[in-house]
């Protein structure tokens, strides 16, 4: 993986110290705020906790392998954000605070975009994509990128979550040999395991909040078009939006206030600037109270104890005040295929003008096509899987096909319309929960891992916001509770995932175990 070497040699504090700090390390931001006005912190010591946590425990240690790449000005940056605020001028809750992206986010600071394919190794386009200049203008530091399943999980069907060229196999810090899913693995991985405050993933279809439940965090994916797109390297443009990853959620809350807003370059931010809000300040401990929730089941019956754990959660939104309602979910089987159709149209469209921005000495691959053509002669992109996806892409048709153009429409009307809004309106409730998933599967290159599903299709295509928050464990592994709304219910969700996550308080840091054991059912009677 790609280093920032000479300052990671300089702190020269290995894993001890970094190791002795995690109640700075795992600070909300409301409490390192806190920490710097008061004079217990800086940005610059922040940002040398984070890197020297990484070194131990991303580089050494369990060797996470979250991190891809570190951004080279990233003390210099803090110590100006600290003069600033010796100066008086703060610029906001995330003044000073280290965030990293997804290595699928461009950011002017020296470092390439990779999308974690060797093809974009050189990728250094020195431009900030629009989301980025909003954090750095609230007065977030800019730590570095993470690592991420390679194109997104956009190559093949039979791919690793979690397994990238360019930055290998991202390891779930609550399990080292459980998956810590995709595609923004790095930055649920990070985040969990206190590498920095919080990162920023993306999300065509559970790339959020998949990676979020399994590593034990808050994952939001928001509405397509509260964030711009610009600069970020495409699946889908209908389905495709970046969205905050933190460990609790009024820092989710913090991060989505300062990223929600229009961008001329991205049209379907059009509405955005009129739905913006602080959403830190709508957070609401008695959210719940009062509220009518429909109950969605998507796994179950797959796992006893992911259902023992999805049944206390509901106990503890009804102690809360919540009123739950059974939802039976009308038939949305069409949905997926007419999604894989979508996907491929797109993403040939998409990647062929993401390449053309690109510059031709950094970047030799200026096509869909090229970048078969280099997986074809590269062993080191296809020694796990292969790019069938890729292939089926490229053979698609282009966006003024009939097909396509009446997949797509139908696709958004049967998710939004005639699924998550007719399920809100016949139970008459204003949100969906459900649970996020079961806990990580043992990563498996031969055969892949267990699936017990999750509920990120229908807000994936509908393009509506889904926010997961954790709910409790399984064997030591995390699990998530989903709440799903429709478009731009971004406020009221993150306030009563906010109420659930006060009333559960389940939360807890990872401890690096190699695997789950010690088991009674596994000991010797």
């Amino acid at each position: 993986m790609r280093r920032m070497a000479g300052v990671m040699a300089g702190l020269a504090l290995g894993a001890g110290p970094a190791l002795a700090a995690e109640p700075l390390a795992f600070g909300s931001v409301k409490d390192l705020g806190q920490a710097m006005i008061k004079g217990q912190a800086t940005s610059e010591g922040l940002t040398l906790t984070y890197l020297a946590r990484i070194a131990a425990l991303d580089e050494r240690g369990p060797k996470l392998n979250s991190v891809i790449v570190l951004n080279p000005h990233a003390l210099d940056d803090a110590r100006r954000l600290d003069a600033e605020r010796k100066a008086g001028k703060v610029r906001g809750p995330l003044h000073g605070l280290p965030i990293l992206l997804k290595d699928n986010i461009e950011s002017a600071d020296g470092t390439a975009t990779t999308a974690g394919s060797l093809a974009l190794k050189d990728n250094i386009t020195g431009r900030d994509a629009p989301l980025v200049r909003r954090l750095t203008e609230a007065g977030a530091v800019i730590l570095g990128k993470t690592n991420l399943s390679e194109w997104a999980n956009y190559r093949s069907a039979r791919s690793i979550s979690g397994w990238s060229a360019v930055g290998g196999l991202v390891r779930n810090p609550y399990a080292l040999d459980r998956s810590a899913c995709g595609s923004s693995a790095g930055s649920g991985a990070a985040v969990a395991a206190g590498l920095a405050v919080a990162a920023i993933g993306t999300e065509t279809d559970g790339s959020i909040t998949c990676p979020a439940a399994m590593n034990g965090i808050v994952g939001l994916k928001p509405t397509v078009g509260l964030i711009s797109r610009t600069h970020i390297v495409p699946i889908s443009a209908s389905q495709d939006t970046a969205g905050p990853m933190a460990r609790n959620v009024a820092d989710a809350a913090a991060l989505l206030t300062a990223l929600a807003g229009s961008d001329p370059a991205d049209p379907a931010t059009l509405e955005a600037d009129s739905h913006r809000t602080d959403y830190l300040k709508a957070l609401d401990p008695a959210a719940l109270k009062g509220a009518r929730i429909g109950v969605l089941r998507v796994t179950a019956g797959r796992s006893p104890q992911t259902d023992a754990v999805f049944d206390q959660a509901l106990a503890a939104l009804k102690a809360a005040g919540a009123t739950l309602v059974e939802v039976t979910p009308p038939d949305t089987s069409q949905v997926g295929a007419l999604e894989d159709l979508i996907l491929r149209v797109e993403f040939k469209a998409g990647i062929n003008a993401y390449l053309a921005t690109t510059s031709p000495d950094q970047v030799k691959t200026r096509t869909l096509a090229d970048l078969i053509a280099f997986n074809d002669l590269e062993p080191r992109e296809t020694v796990l899987f292969g790019q069938e996806t890729f292939k089926e892409a490229q053979a698609s048709p282009g966006l003024d096909d009939p097909a396509y153009l009446t997949a797509r429409a139908s696709a958004r009307r049967l998710a939004g319309p005639e699924g998550i809004d007719r399920m809100l309106a016949d139970a008459k409730v204003e949100v969906l929960v459900a649970e996020s998933g079961g806990p990580a599967s043992v990563v498996d290159r031969v055969n892949g891992g267990r699936w017990l599903g999750s509920p990120s299709e229908l807000p994936a295509v509908a393009g509506y916001p889904h926010l997961t928050v954790p709910t409790g464990y399984v064997e030591g592994l995390p699990v998530g509770l989903s709440f799903i709304g429709t478009a731009w219910s971004e406020a009221r969700l993150l306030s009563l995932g906010y109420a659930f996550e006060q009333a559960a308080k389940v939360r807890r840091p990872p401890t690096f175990p190699a695997t789950v054991n010690g088991s009674p059912a596994f000991d010797k009677p």
